[in-house]
């Protein structure tokens, strides 16, 4: 098997991170599999002579080629952009993107590099994701794509998407699993400290920190709501409370904010709860109780919807430390270094990964001649 041809698109304003992360990854991946394996051929290329990423940092550039997998970083997306603007200065790489694309070769995005994707043409009639805190926007200017928020990764005929930042590591490591195997996968993932075991998003959400309704009515709504999380959801009541007759309020509300008065409830009481598991060692029924749950079930249940993980495991993950944490040293330490680059195997227990349904469509090299 030859070396994968990896290609990262730069152009102005990318993220550096996002422009060599993926490629660092593969290099780490290289010297766990060692010499008797195929490789990665990793190149940072652009249509322009000088690049100069987010920040200023200027970028070493090689031109346009051929590659097997051509990977485009996000963008310093900020409250206020003129995204279309920013794409229109972009031209050359959206036309770069698409003929890479119309030669069948595999297209992969980082974060917000969706909307370059989305901007050449690809995520037309496909499935995609991108950064939680811009899937809305995504969606708003992509109607034919079908925007998949709660997903890492998305992988629809050729055409890759992720999440934010951190998700381009689970991009490598599905590319380096398809390419390299899966135990070259995991010792990579061990050596890097990346969680090989990531599914989804949704835990990472935020709401406070999405756009929020302009409308003063949905506004008030959520705040009664809010100053109530215990409280039983009484419908009647809370229209009262606002003077309004119930059809008024589930009409006024969805109007401004596209759900029901409950399922915001729902959330906002999941919202209040991870903060709880991640900040105190009150029990899951005692949160359970404080957030309007005497079912803690029931709770745990609608948690997981939300979340994707139970309560406990969202506790075992996100917990924040208390104080200093020390380490366990020893022989296990001691073999963190040199031996764990050159060994293919890993010792102990695997962690079960929850495998995606979707598989990179193209991801060996063609056979070349010359």
């Amino acid at each position: 098997m030859s070396a994968l041809r990896v290609g990262v698109l730069a152009y102005p304003g990318c993220f550096a991170s996002e422009v060599f992360g993926v490629p660092d990854l593969l290099t780490m991946a290289t010297h766990v599999a060692g010499p008797d394996r195929a490789g990665y051929e990793v190149s940072v290329v652009s249509p322009r002579r000088r690049v100069a990423a987010s920040g200023g940092a200027a970028l070493a550039v090689s031109p346009m080629r051929e590659v097997d997998v051509l990977v485009v970083p996000g963008f310093e997306l900020v409250p206020g952009l003129d995204v279309d603007a920013k794409l229109a200065a972009l031209t050359p790489e959206i036309a770069a993107i698409r003929s890479h694309a119309a030669a069948g070769n595999v297209v992969v995005s980082i974060c917000v590099g969706a909307f370059l994707l989305a901007e050449a043409g690809l995520l037309n009639q496909r499935r995609a994701t991108t950064a939680w805190l811009f899937a809305d926007e995504l969606a708003r200017r992509c109607p034919e794509t079908e925007v998949r928020p709660e997903h890492l990764v998305v992988t629809d005929k050729g055409v890759t998407t992720t999440a934010a930042f951190s998700a381009m590591y689970d991009f490598a490591l599905e590319l380096i699993r398809q390419h390299s195997g899966a135990e070259v996968a995991r010792t990579t993932a061990r050596v890097a400290l990346v969680d090989d075991a990531r599914s989804s998003q949704t835990p990472y959400v935020d709401v406070r920190l999405l756009p929020q309704p302009g409308n003063e009515f949905s506004r008030r709504v959520m705040r009664r709501l809010d100053q109530n999380l215990a409280a039983r959801y009484d419908l009647a009541a809370l229209a009262d409370t606002f003077k309004v007759s119930t059809r008024t309020l589930l009409r006024r509300f969805a109007d401004e904010t596209g759900q029901s008065p409950l399922e915001y409830l729902q959330s906002s009481r999941v919202r209040r709860a991870r903060h709880l598991l991640e900040t105190t060692d009150r029990t899951v029924a005692g949160i359970s109780t404080a957030v309007g749950y005497t079912d803690s079930g029931t709770f745990a249940a609608l948690f997981a919807k939300h979340t994707g993980r139970r309560p406990r495991d969202y506790r075992a993950t996100f917990r924040r430390a208390r104080g200093a944490r020390h380490g366990d040293t020893g022989a296990g330490t001691a073999q963190c270094g040199v031996d764990a680059l050159t060994a293919i195997g890993v010792s102990g227990s695997e962690n079960h990964r929850n495998e995606s349904a979707e598989v990179f469509a193209v991801l060996r090299p063609r056979p070349r001649t010359g």
